[in-house]
């Protein structure tokens, strides 16, 4: 390898009938292999002392997170640049190991994922429905497509675990970090791999249905309204020397404009947000918002600074002044308890129906304006690196 210096690392808690065969697999294709033991209580780590290799022992069980973060200090210490992550229950191929080490040699400041195959025998119904689960959520979080967010087959580059904090300790970290690896500005990317379930009798598995699953529920709210929030991520780049430096957040907006977005692009993320805030679907809006955000991958930023301009009163009473015109073919001009009060319900059927008109024709008007700004910004910053002798990017 040119690029990096891997460390092999297998978590491990209470897989002792499935250890020695990991580690054996292991060892045909890679020599440096870090076992942690996670608080094992049966005979895991007396069937591992005949190997060669690293061992961290915890006393208590601390959960997967901590097992990672664990071996991530542990290969620093030993100027490893990355470590490969693989579970001890013998559910990946060590063969794979060479296919992940590649592309992360490739690309040394990607999260590299081992995608497993779920069309090979005894795929469990709820894995296949938690991958696409997580998947869903790491497109609305991200705006990106990650296929396998639950793979603990993966290749992290030691640099990024010194940039966010990390908040979840067990099986929710897997997700936590590839979140914030990719607001901080961190590429993933994914390769096909193999993948081994054995029978639902012999299958071996720590995973709480209950408990990680609300753990996950919780990190997943949090990551979402997070995403939510307008205001940068901290971002982190390589600069010419290879070293990764900070990015200070304002400049991201710039950088945004430079590279990675441009005008329609800005036009439409505002266009959209402002089309759901317009509706008349109180809480389904702000639902339809994320969604499409993330789905359609637009700029959020812009999307969710957008639509703080629907807010009542005013986008509410030209959408009931367009539906009252729609039922009786004139605005309503008259104020009292008779029109308020009593037909309380007529007057919401009326911003129901307005919404379906002012929606469009808002997001028209706000999605061009900001067009315009945004083509104004962009030839600003173009015509700045043209006066300092630099080509625009």
């Amino acid at each position: 390898m040119k690029n990096i210096k891997p460390l092999i690392v297998i978590p491990l808690y209470n897989h002792g009938s499935l250890i020695e065969k990991t580690i054996y697999d292991c060892l045909k294709y890679y020599g440096d292999i870090l076992v942690i033991d996670d608080g094992s209580t049966d005979e895991a780590l007396e069937k591992i002392k005949k190997f060669k290799i690293s061992l961290i022992s915890f006393k208590k069980n601390r959960g997967k997170g901590e097992a990672i973060l664990a071996a991530a200090r542990f290969a620093k210490e030993k100027s490893f640049t990355h470590i490969v992550s693989i579970d001890a229950d013998g559910q990946h191929y060590a063969i794979d190991i060479e296919k992940l080490l590649i592309e992360s040699d490739l690309y040394p400041r990607s999260i590299i994922i081992g995608k497993r195959d779920f069309t090979s025998k005894n795929i469990p119904a709820i894995s296949k429905f938690g991958r696409k689960f997580a998947s869903f959520w790491a497109k609305v979080q991200t705006s990106k497509t990650i296929i396998d967010m639950q793979s603990g087959f993966r290749v992290y580059p030691l640099e990024i675990f010194d940039k966010y904090k990390i908040f979840t300790k067990g099986f929710a970290f897997e997700t936590e970090i590839i979140i914030k690896a990719v607001w901080a500005g961190f590429d993933i990317r994914e390769i096909d791999v193999g993948v081994f379930y054995p029978t639902r009798e012999k299958r071996i598995s720590h995973f709480q249905l209950f408990g990680d699953n609300f753990n996950i529920a919780v990190l997943n709210t949090y990551l979402t309204i997070r995403s939510m929030i307008p205001i940068p991520h901290k971002k982190y780049m390589q600069n010419s020397d290879g070293k990764i430096i900070s990015l200070n957040p304002f400049k991201v907006v710039v950088e945004q404009i430079k590279k990675n977005d441009n005008p329609f692009h800005l036009g439409i993320s505002a266009a959209w947000s402002m089309f759901c805030a317009s509706l008349a679907l109180p809480g389904f809006r702000n639902m339809i918002l994320i969604v499409g955000v993330g789905w359609f991958n637009l700029n959020r930023l812009i999307a969710f600074s957008v639509d703080k301009l629907a807010m009542p009163p005013f986008i509410p009473f030209v959408c009931v002044e367009a539906g009252y015109f729609i039922r009786h073919g004139k605005f309503l001009t008259e104020i009292s308890w008779q029109i308020i009060g009593r037909q309380f319900l007529q007057r919401v059927w009326e911003w129901f129906l307005g919404s379906l008109i002012v929606a469009p024709i808002a997001a028209l008007v706000v999605g061009f304006i900001v067009f315009i700004i945004g083509c104004i910004l962009r030839k600003c910053v173009i015509y700045g690196s043209k006066m300092d002798g630099k080509k625009p990017q």
